[in-house]
């Protein structure tokens, strides 16, 4: 089958052999997937035998042995551990969903990453009916999602965006955008930082007294320093925790997302979508900010 292999940064095709699934794995026919900022990342170090690849959405052709999972014929989408950049992935039945006919595929592939880790800051966070949150590097995948479920939850969310024109779609979700955390009206119960560098001390000085930041990314891959003595102008007693969104299972996060998908509470911002054979330019424009929201690849040939 043909695959996407990491190389100098970015991917290339090549050849692989279709993957044999373990007992609890269903065998997917994928026809599409999403990148992810992050991947670009990932993509940079040495990893032999790696594949990428972690939201697919396509067809089960072979059912899990084990009985567990979707059947043969089953429309799904899944977060397997790697390896889904290809015609075919081996996914553990315990992190697939089944998508509904209403739900296209290209809006399924959009989910997992981006939706799991939203669903799961929102539970961290405690974004309720009157819950101040701020959110920077809102305009990716993940801060659609996030903005979608927090606001329909009765938050009052300030999205951080580089751009009006980033942002706009965040504004028509309920969320007040900003263009830098300096312009953040605060104070807030809970900072939401993916950026580091300079942004994740200027949230923490507009959490409230006892709030909460969640650190969850470092996209702008720069350190962050901070001083014991600035938490007494205004965030004196807070808390810093990290969060990763990882932790399988994923199938009952993965249905919540499709379900809501499904009723219309719940939108996927596709920024671009274009044919697998570009993914390449895809990534470089995740890598240079050009592309708001989700990016996804289809597999025609898969269709």
């Amino acid at each position: 089958m043909k695959a996407l292999f990491p190389e100098a940064g970015s991917v290339s095709f090549g050849e692989a052999d279709e993957p044999v699934p373990a007992p609890d794995e269903a065998l997917v026919k994928v026809a599409a997937f999403s990148v992810n900022r992050g991947e670009t990342f990932q993509l940079e170090s040495d990893r032999p035998g790696w594949r990428p690849g972690k939201d697919v959405a396509g067809l089960v052709v072979q059912a899990a042995a084990d009985g567990s999972g979707p059947p043969a014929g089953s429309r799904v989408v899944g977060h397997p551990p790697s390896a889904g950049w290809a015609e075919y992935a081996a996914v553990p039945t315990a992190s697939l969903a089944e998508i509904p006919g209403s739900v296209p595929v290209r809006s399924a592939a959009a989910l997992p990453l981006a939706g799991l880790t939203a669903l799961r800051l929102l539970r961290a966070s405690g974004a309720t009916a009157g819950t101040r949150v701020l959110l920077t590097g809102a305009s990716g995948g993940v801060g659609h999602c996030f903005v979608e479920l927090a606001a329909a939850a009765g938050a009052e969310v300030t999205a951080v965006t580089a751009t009006p024109e980033r942002g706009r779609r965040l504004a028509e979700l309920g969320a007040t955008v900003v263009h830098g955390v300096r312009d953040a009206a605060g104070p807030f119960d809970v900072a939401l930082e993916s950026t580091g560098g300079d942004d994740l001390p200027l949230a923490l000085a507009r959490v409230a007294p006892g709030g909460t930041l969640i650190w969850f990314g470092q996209a702008s891959r720069r350190p962050v320093t901070l001083d014991f003595f600035d938490f007494f102008d205004g965030p004196e007693s807070a808390s810093i925790r990290h969060f990763h969104y990882a932790g399988a299972p994923y199938g009952e996060d993965l249905a919540t997302l499709v379900r809501l998908t499904a009723a219309g509470r719940l939108h996927p911002e596709l920024g671009r979508v274009a044919d697998w054979s570009e993914t390449a330019a895809v990534l470089t424009d995740l890598r240079e900010r050009r592309v708001r929201g989700n990016a996804v690849l289809t597999l025609e040939q898969n269709r």
